[in-house]
């Protein structure tokens, strides 16, 4: 059959994602912090859209004011009771309502020169007379309160603390202090900028020098010198290396401790007697090397540590009720409001050109949906939330201890959705519960059976009962795993030697052999 072209026209069905479900779908697996930076964008881009900063922004008695220009779709007014009811009266305007007149009566001062003529008064100042004996005239103090108002709060002092130098600029001033040489500070410099955040040089000394065109005796006689400076042990290749030049700073890098330092693995499992032998040294000199070394600072670098530390945001807050149940409703101090601002739409496209008119009408379109999107994930995210305490109450009631297994089907079903939606709505969400802020996926376990096939445990509960098993422990008495074993099935929980292995090194906690060791050792310092 020979082959040809021709054109065919055919009729048919097909699923197709479109942008609007795809923006969904990739907003509903958002953090709020992502969120955040998505909508930014959404701001800069569409100018339809509009941000309501906060719950403080004044609004007249029809809702006018910030939101009055747009029709609100925040997540932030989802909850559980989803009440969006303003609040009323203007705190604000309240507690300003203070002129300089009623200041100067009530204080027996002169403050017309405090405050701006037409603007209300926003701060509360001090008498003339301790004003300008401490050498300041009210205008100054006025202007040193930062627009605070009237309700006795102190201008923010963090504001004016001096921010800390950085582990880098550390280092860097004390390399002009030490090297005259412009080439030595040169390749100090480099080495300075392959130190990380905890102190430590992770760059190649050989790859610095080759890219530099340095000879490597050079470039390892300025790593030597930087390894002098503050803090100490800063510079060093591995935590041996850390620990070896904060020993020789304290004059006790003697052989012993150093054959102590060179075996850090057998410091680790507690392993003295052999430690004993290759330091040549007795137990109780071990001891006090082991007590030397637990003195030293393993990350030099975290003292400099000036990177802010982002607080954890829960999306979803959870109280107990009078009545013994518990209310589940948005964070919505976490989910920006979003507004879309038909009047500003409404006025650009009266006399717009055809061009113009189909852009305004694109953004719009844009707006509704993003709206609308948010909106369906603010509910989304309350539904799969209320069902999961509903499921784990005893959990909030009593402990991790009664935490049940859980999967996704069985919240997808119970609330109508795929497994897929619950798995993107339970990502990277946080949960303020009153035992704690815990990540939604914490509460989705693997069942654990029982011997009498009863109801099945979690697995997050057997860590728990594991890990409470080893806390208790003493040195006479370290449970192996078969011993951990024998000890859960007593309490009706089927579980193979093996799982427990598991769920001990998922826990991070060592071996019998090495617990036993570490103990022992332990006590032998305290008796020492």
């Amino acid at each position: 059959m020979a082959i040809s072209t021709k054109l065919m026209m055919r009729q048919g069905q097909a699923l197709v994602m479109t942008p609007q479900l795809l923006q969904a779908i990739k907003l509903l697996q958002f953090s709020n912090l992502e969120l955040s930076a998505f909508l930014h964008d959404e701001l800069e881009r569409n100018p339809l859209l509009e941000a309501q900063e906060g719950d403080y922004a004044p609004e007249g008695p029809a809702g006018e004011g910030a939101a009055g220009n747009g029709e609100d779709f925040g997540p932030g007014a989802a909850s559980e009771s989803f009440d969006g009811e303003p609040h009323e009266g203007d705190w604000a305007r309240d507690s300003l309502a203070v002129d300089s007149a009623t200041l100067s009566a009530d204080l027996g001062a002169d403050m017309s020169n405090a405050f701006e003529p037409e603007g209300p008064a926003v701060t509360a100042a001090a008498p003339r007379e301790a004003l300008e004996g401490a050498g300041l005239s009210a205008t100054s103090w006025s202007g040193a309160a930062g627009g605070g108002g009237d309700d006795g709060e102190a201008p923010n002092l963090e504001a004016y603390v001096a921010a800390r130098p950085s582990l880098h600029e550390h280092l860097g001033e004390q390399l002009a202090l030490a090297c005259s040489d412009p080439r030595g500070r040169l390749i100090g410099q480099a080495i300075i900028d392959g130190i990380d955040e905890t102190g430590y040089l992770r760059e190649s000394l050989e790859d610095i020098a080759e890219r530099l065109g340095a000879d490597f005796v050079e470039t390892e006689a300025v790593l030597a010198a930087i390894q002098r400076f503050d803090p100490s042990g800063v510079g060093a290749r591995d935590l041996a290396e850390c620990l070896a030049i904060q020993l020789r700073e304290r004059d006790r890098y003697d052989p012993a401790m150093q054959a102590f330092v060179a075996n850090l693995p057998l410091v680790a499992k507690r392993d003295f007697v052999q430690l004993a032998k290759l330091c040549g040294v007795d137990m109780d000199d071990v001891a006090d090397m082991a007590a030397e070394l637990r003195r030293l600072d393993p990350k030099p670098g975290r003292a400099f540590g000036d990177a802010p530390i982002q607080p954890l945001v829960a999306d979803v807050i959870v109280r107990a009720a009078a009545d013994g149940s518990w209310h589940v409703e948005l964070n919505s101090d976490a989910l920006p409001k979003v507004l879309v601002n038909h009047s500003y739409a409404a006025r650009v496209s009266a006399g717009a050109r055809d061009a113009d008119k189909t852009f305004i009408s694109t953004c719009l379109q844009n707006a509704n949906w993003l709206t609308k999107s948010l909106e369906q994930r603010s509910r989304t995210i309350l539904k799969v939330a209320s069902e999961i305490v509903r499921l784990q109450d005893a959990f909030l009631a009593k402990g991790v201890e009664h935490l049940r297994p859980l999967n996704l089907r069985t919240i997808a079903d119970a609330i109508g959705m795929h497994e897929s939606t619950v798995s993107r709505v339970t990502s990277n969400k946080y949960m303020a519960t009153p035992r704690g802020i815990f990540e939604l996926k914490y509460f989705f376990s693997a069942s654990i059976a029982t011997t009498s096939g009863g109801e099945a445990h979690s697995a997050e509960s057997v860590r728990f009962r594991i890990k409470q098993m080893i806390d208790r422990e003493t040195a006479d008495d370290v449970l192996s795993d078969d011993a951990i074993v024998a000890r859960l099935k007593a309490i009706d929980i089927d579980i193979a030697r093996r799982t427990v292995a598991k769920y001990r090194d998922s826990l991070r906690i060592p071996s019998s052999v090495d617990r036993r060791r570490a103990k022992m050792a332990l006590a032998r310092e305290q008796a020492h």
